[in-house]
């Protein structure tokens, strides 16, 4: 899954977008939840596995709750 994905997916989950923060990474929120995260800006190319656990796992998201959206 790349960057424009998780994004437009998180975005139908209620996240939102709150800033950039450093290099190349924008900070999320997950209002529902009251949890925050940093998402890498990778352009096109696809994040490994064990970074988007993560960034779902800070956003207190299940990753069947992402797969249905």
């Amino acid at each position: 899954m790349n960057y424009q994905t998780l994004t437009k997916k998180l975005r139908r989950l209620g996240c939102e977008f709150v800033r950039y923060g450093s290099g190349s990474h924008e900070i999320w929120w997950n209002p529902k939840r009251n949890r925050f995260t940093a998402i890498p800006f990778h352009g096109s190319k696809d994040f490994k596995v064990g970074t988007l656990r993560a960034i779902l796992r800070k956003l207190d998201i299940t990753p069947d709750e992402l797969s249905k959206v």
